[in-house]
Order: C-alpha cells, then structure tokens, then sequence
C-alpha cells in the first residue's frame, strides 16, 4: 500500500505490510517457511539470511510505515539491530558518542566490544545536548540517543541533538523501545536511524524476540550489508508473530500509556513511595521538553520504595504485578534494574547513572488501574507489616 503515510494509525498497523493470500484469499498473512527459492529467471533472489523472504520483507514496510521511513530490517533480537546498526558505519578510528543511561545490554556492548575494532566511544555526563557538544572530536561518526532511556525515563531533546549532528556530518541513532512508534517518531525531527527491541511493544505479548531498524533506503542498504554477515536474521514464523502483533500495536500502547499517568500519580501521592521517574508528571524535570516532542508519555516507569522496605521482599509480595525479567508485555511487570538490566555494570558504575539498588522499573500493563493499585497497597502492607 503506497499510500501509507495518509492513513490512519490503526489502519496502517492492520493493513500495512500484508502479505496476500492470492491463492486462497485468507484474511491474514501466509506464513512462507521456505528456506529455499529459486535463483533462476526471478526478480529477487530470496535468502532468509537475506532478511528478504517474503514475510520479512513486508513487515520491514509496516516498520517502516510507523516510523514515518523509507525502509527497515528486522532481526532476531534487539541487540542485534544495535550492532549492526554500529558496525555498519564505524570502523577502526572512528569515535561515537553515546548517552550515559542507557540500556545495560547497549553499554556492555560498546565497553566490551569497540576497544576490539579500535572504535573510540564517549559517555555523556547527561542527556544535555550541551554534554554532546563538549565531546564531539574530528572522527566523531555518530551520536547515540535513547529516550526515554532505561530504566530512569530520562528525556533527551531529539531535535536538538539531531541539528548539532547535521551540523557536524555526524549519524543519529537512537533506541525508541520506550516510547514505541505510537509515541513517539524520531525521524520526524530529523533523527537517521531507530532502532527498537521488538521483543518489547511491538511484539507486545511477552512470547517472542525480534529486533528493528527504522531509516531511509541508502542508510538501510549499508546497514543490510553488514547485516547479512552477522547473520541476525528472524526466523519466518516469529516474523508472522510479529505482524500479528503489529496490528494491535496502537491499541495496546494507547491503553497502557493511559494506565501508566494513572500508576504514576498514584505512585507520587504514595507516602511509601521516595521518588517516582516517570516523564507525564510535572514534576519530572523534563516534562515540557517531553510533552513537545512525545504524543504520548508511554507506559514506562520507575521508582523508589522509602527507605526500610525492601524491594525485593516487596516485589516477591505483588500478587499481580509479576517480577519479571523483559517488558512491555499486555501484563504489568516489575524487575530491579540493579540485578538484570544493569547487572554487568559495578555498583559504582550503576550509582554515578543513577540507578540504586532499591530501584524498581515497573512496565504497565493493560489491566484496570483501581486493581494495579491495590495490589501494590497491599504488598506495601505485607512488607512493612
């Protein structure tokens, strides 16, 4: 469909990127599960590897029609986007700069892996355009956002950062996963490559793992190149499961965005409760510069218990709410970021970002908001008690 960009949101999650069923005229995708195409007298020469069966190959539009972008790639993990996203445009001697909180995942790559290839890397003191600014050197390549970031939903100005690049030559990437596309679309305002863990929003339902890119058709051919020798690619039936997905990506989104303002209120008026990070509050300190550019606050949120309850004790004590390792499921999750997401960093490491131990991220979910709260009451109950 050719004429994506002028339809609705909910009509481009349903019907953009379909394959059809010309045979049997089914009203959902086919699922082609060969690994082997003919070669002779064809247009494309289909590979999964490749990242161009056909039910690859339509979902990348649908990607790409909900980032506002000429094309995308998907990839068996979000992990695998990032790096061949990275890997793509850097090569010995090149420098990047990256924001400090971000995804642990993201940080132990980049600590773990770049020092291999000679790639120099910077972090941020913040999510300042002006920390950007003091770092960029002569072989500074690309500018690394995530926003919200994991797991403190820290706000940085993608406009903002997107001009100083433009200025310097310089590649924009940044991780949406937070914000997903309904809240959010960066290349709106002027940033050149999205990436997603479509683990989380997009596939929605907790059961399957995929990564994305969202960027213009010259950015995504480099990236591809890459792409194919890391061999990243997602198996044909999660990439169905993803389209399936897809189509209630907007409805689901919407609902635990709504659910999310509410527990966050909530979560701020609660005498037990230290401090709540969430952008839709106006106490948050970037809440104007999220309101411009988000069209939505998300469903992400973090806090902190008052001193004397242990959070842990108080997570094992939720009776709906499950302490879980992902997120962004149809079920409200919650997880402490100092044992999973940002384990591999040191305390010290962790402390300078922000993140306590008795941190605790919490992914909303679609279930009525009276009953979250509630349950959250009384495990606060239970521990204190």
């Amino acid at each position: 469909m050719n004429n994506s960009k002028k339809l609705g949101i909910n009509t481009s999650c349903v019907h953009v990127g379909e394959v059809k069923d010309e045979q049997f005229k089914g009203a959902v995708s086919p699922m082609y599960m060969s690994t082997s195409y003919a070669f002779d007298d064809v247009a494309i020469k289909r590979y999964p590897r490749y990242f161009n069966t056909p039910n690859q190959e339509m979902l990348c539009k649908k990607i790409a029609a909900l980032e506002h972008t000429e094309d995308g790639l998907i990839f068996s993990s979000g992990m695998a986007a990032i790096s061949a996203a990275m890997f793509a445009f850097l090569k010995t001697g090149d420098h990047v700069i990256i924001q400090q909180v971000i995804y642990g995942g993201t940080y132990n790559f980049i600590v773990s892996e770049f020092d291999k290839y000679g790639i120099e890397y910077s972090f941020t003191e913040s999510d300042k355009v002006a920390d950007f600014k003091a770092l960029i050197k002569d072989n500074t390549k690309i500018l690394y956002i995530e926003t919200p970031s994991n797991p403190l939903l820290g706000i940085t100005d993608i406009a903002a950062i997107s001009s100083l690049a433009k200025a310097h030559g310089m590649l924009t990437m940044i991780d949406n996963t937070f914000a997903s596309p309904i809240n959010q679309n960066p290349a709106d305002l002027g940033i050149d490559i999205i990436l997603h863990s479509a683990t989380k929003y997009m596939g929605g339902h907790s059961d399957i793992s995929a990564g994305a890119i969202a960027a213009s058709k010259k950015h995504i051919e480099q990236i591809w190149k890459t792409a194919i020798n890391f061999g990243g690619n997602l198996s044909d039936q999660t990439v169905w499961l993803l389209e399936r997905s897809l189509k209630t990506l907007n409805l689901r989104v919407k609902e635990q965005t709504k659910n999310a303002q509410e527990m966050a209120t909530y979560l701020e008026g609660n005498e037990n409760i230290d401090r709540v990070y969430y952008p839709g509050l106006k106490s948050h300190p970037q809440y104007e510069l999220a309101k411009k550019q988000m069209k939505g606050f998300g469903a992400m949120l973090s806090f902190e218990l008052k001193e004397g309850i242990d959070a842990m004790e108080f997570q094992n004590a939720l009776q709906l709410i499950k302490p879980s390792m992902s997120l962004a499921g149809l079920e409200s999750t919650t997880v402490s970021p100092a044992q999973t997401t940002h384990a591999l960093l040191s305390e010290k490491q962790r402390l300078e970002r922000g993140i306590k131990d008795g941190l605790i991220r919490f992914s909303v979910g679609i279930e009525e908001a009276e009953d979250l709260i509630a349950d959250i009451e009384q495990a606060i109950e239970k521990v204190k008690s």
